[in-house]
């Protein structure tokens, strides 16, 4: 298949505007499979994933990260290459995206490639571009480095197919939390053609594991697995709704990752929502927080919120939310609490609570060990005892941890009698 724009600039000006225009696409990570170069060909992927990097806004940019084309059939209100603006147009072609790929991994720029793209002619036309590309990466210029695309929604599934036989990652883009969100902006755009190409990429890689085990040497499909990107903001939906959304996709179509991106209002639109504060970037924070927490602390999306209390605290991250709304479970016993009870502790991670259980079959560990082990102790001392013994003359209310807590100013916020009479701090936006 040939490109039917005729290419009228240059590619370094290609490059200026399909970069940019890439740059509120936020679905990209490290890379989540570990493959060595065979000495045929140029690069690897290693399990310890893409070294980031971070533009001045906070987003990734530490792949080659850029669409195929801006170009788009679609209208959707949220988008700045939404087919009603009036925008620089660009397409690469496949064989000016390995150039470029090859040149920028040669001067130790990237370690891999991104590459999205917006709907041109149809979407079977663009994702049939992309798997060219991603051919040709792999077969003619031997690129062995980590390279991840999307998948078109609405494209032909061989297409789709084919693609993921030279990816390392796939993902498709959710846009937004629920049908009713996308009814609303993005009307050419249908939820079950999003959830389609979601459900075959997890059947295919299911089937590829079978196809691994039985033959020696069979292609792998997408081996660092899918994720998604949601939109959050541009739509009425509240935290509880956006991480139940999150929760079924990873249940239901063992996703990698979810990310959540703050809408950027780019459009003028009375569709849109004003968002006179900005970005709603907290907000953004505080979903990937709780995100760990679903993923890797073992947490419901029902614990964390309710219908009664559908958003998130500003002033606490969720997992200190979650402790200080359940005192009746804590305070934990730290020689004793098994693994997944320790998880729950505020300021205990995966890495600590490890470390915790290990440590603890040779000795009685106190809060000195804690703090060498890594344990955040001004957010754990108030949820968790070492022989029996607070680390400081606390009570187990509400409302005095979170009032000590908010104070992140300080490693201790505590007099010698056990209370903080500093000034309170607005945000505390730090992790664990």
């Amino acid at each position: 298949m040939e490109l039917r724009l005729s290419p009228k600039i240059t590619i370094l000006q290609k490059l200026e505007i399909l970069s940019d225009a890439a740059k509120y696409d936020v679905a990209c990570t490290s890379s989540g499979v570990d493959r060595n170069g065979d000495g045929t060909g140029i690069g690897n992927a290693k399990l310890a994933g893409i070294c980031h990097s971070f533009s001045s806004d906070g987003r990734c940019i530490s792949l080659l990260k850029i669409l195929f084309t801006n170009e788009c059939i679609f209208d959707c209100k949220y988008c700045l290459n939404r087919r009603s603006n009036d925008v620089p147009r660009a397409s690469f072609t496949p064989e000016e995206i390995c150039e470029l790929t090859m040149q920028f991994y040669r001067r130790n720029y990237i370690e891999g490639l991104f590459l999205s793209s917006g709907i041109l002619y149809s979407p079977s036309y663009t994702m049939e571009l992309i798997y060219q590309t991603v051919y040709k990466l792999r077969t003619e210029f031997r690129f062995q480095g980590y390279i991840h695309v999307k998948a078109i929604p609405g494209a032909e599934p061989e297409l789709i197919w084919k693609a993921g036989l030279y990816a390392d990652r796939m993902s498709v883009n959710l846009e937004l939390p629920t049908a009713e969100g996308l009814r609303m902006l993005a009307p050419n755009k249908q939820r079950k053609n999003i959830l389609g190409p979601m459900r075959m990429i997890q059947n295919a890689r299911q089937e590829n594991q079978n196809d691994l085990v039985r033959y020696h040497g069979a292609p792998r499909f997408v081996p660092a697995g899918q994720s998604t990107q949601m939109i959050i903001g541009a739509t009425p939906e509240n935290d509880y709704q956006i991480i139940s959304v999150a929760e079924k996709l990873y249940q239901k179509f063992d996703l990698k990752r979810v990310f959540y991106s703050a809408f950027v209002r780019v459009n003028d639109d009375a569709m849109l929502p004003a968002l006179p504060q900005g970005p709603p970037l907290l907000r953004e924070h505080r979903l990937y927080q709780a995100d760990f927490l679903l993923r890797y602390y073992g947490f419901g999306a029902a614990e964390l919120l309710s219908e009664q209390r559908p958003n998130f605290n500003i002033f606490l991250d969720p997992k200190c939310d979650w402790a200080v709304r359940h005192l009746e479970q804590f305070p934990v016993e730290i020689n004793r609490a098994d693994y997944q009870t320790l998880l729950r502790v505020p300021g205990i991670g995966v890495k600590s609570a490890r470390r915790i259980v290990g440590a603890r079959k040779s000795a009685s560990l106190n809060f000195d060990d804690l703090k060498k082990i890594g344990v955040v102790l001004k957010r754990a001392l108030y949820f968790i005892t070492c022989s029996g013994r607070m680390m400081y003359r606390t009570k187990l209310e509400e409302d005095y941890i979170v009032r000590n807590m908010i104070d992140a100013k300080e490693n201790f916020p505590f007099t010698k009698d056990g209370m903080t009479y500093r000034q309170l701090s607005l945000f505390d936006t730090q992790n664990a």
